[in-house]
C-alpha cells in the first residue's frame, strides 16, 4: 500500500524533511532512486538530455562501487547526487547504529548533503543521528510517488498517476532499477514531453 500524493498531514508531522519546494516558476524536480545500474540509468540519462532536463539521483553505495563508470556519467550530465544508503536499508527495521554506519559508508563515496531514506522509512532517532553526523544534511522525501516499482501497475496507469498529481514545485520519485523499468521506459519520455509542452522546466535539487 502506498500513496501517490503525499498527504499534507504527513508533511506537517515531519516539517524538517523536504517534501516539495516553493517556486515562482513552473519547475518540477525529478528524482531517481536505487541506481546506478546498466541499461536503466543510461536510458534515463538519455531521455533527460533530450528534454534538457536536470534531475537528482539518490544512489545506493553498493551500486556506485559496482558501476563506477555509470555513476560518472550521471555526474557528467550535471545532475545532483544524493545518498540512498549503501545497502538500501529500511530504517524502521534496522538498528540505529547500523543505519548510521551504512549511511556514512556511502557518504564517503559521495560527500553530498542530500539524503533520501529507502522506502521513505526512517525513525526519528535515526534522523537525529544522521543530522548530528552531517549537520548540513537535507533529508529529501517527495510530493509525488510514481509507483513505477509496482509490478501490478500498468505503464498507462503509472503515467496517469504522475500527470494527475504533479504540479509546480513537486518532487517526483522514479526508480532507475530493473524492477521499475517496464513502467519507467513508458512513463518518463511521455511525461517529459507532456510537461515540456505545458511550459515546465526540470531542475536538480541544490538545497
Amino acid at each position: 500500500m502506498y500513496l501517490v500524493k503525499t498527504p499534507w498531514l504527513l508533511k506537517k508531522l515531519y516539517p524538517n524533511l523536504v517534501w516539495n519546494t516553493k517556486t515562482a516558476t513552473r519547475c518540477i524536480y525529478l528524482t531517481f532512486d536505487d541506481g546506478p545500474i546498466p541499461i536503466v540509468t543510461p536510458f534515463v540519462l538519455n531521455i533527460l538530455k533530450k528534454h534538457n532536463a536536470k534531475a537528482t539521483f539518490f544512489c545506493i553505495g553498493d551500486n556506485i562501487s559496482k558501476h563506477t563508470d555509470i555513476f560518472e556519467q550521471v555526474k557528467a550530465g550535471g545532475h545532483s547526487i544524493g545518498n540512498h544508503t549503501f545497502n538500501h536499508l529500511k530504517g524502521w527495521v534496522t538498528n540505529n547504529q547500523i543505519y548510521l554506519d551504512n549511511f556514512l559508508q556511502t557518504d564517503k563515496l559521495l560527500d553530498t548533503p542530500l539524503f533520501r531514506p529507502p522506502y521513505g522509512r526512517i525513525k526519528r532517532a535515526q534522523i537525529k543521528l544522521l543530522q548530528t553526523a552531517r549537520p548540513d544534511l537535507k533529508i529529501i522525501m517527495w510530493d509525488v510517488l510514481s509507483g513505477d516499482f509496482d509490478t501490478s501497475l500498468s505503464p498507462e496507469a503509472c503515467l496517469k498517476n504522475v500527470l494527475k498529481h504533479t504540479e509546480a514545485g513537486s518532487i517526483v520519485v522514479f526508480h532507475d532499477s530493473l524492477k521499475a523499468f517496464d513502467r519507467l521506459k513508458y512513463v518518463l519520455p511521455r511525461a517529459l514531453e507532456y510537461w515540456s509542452k505545458e511550459g515546465y522546466s526540470f531542475n536538480a535539487l541544490t538545497l
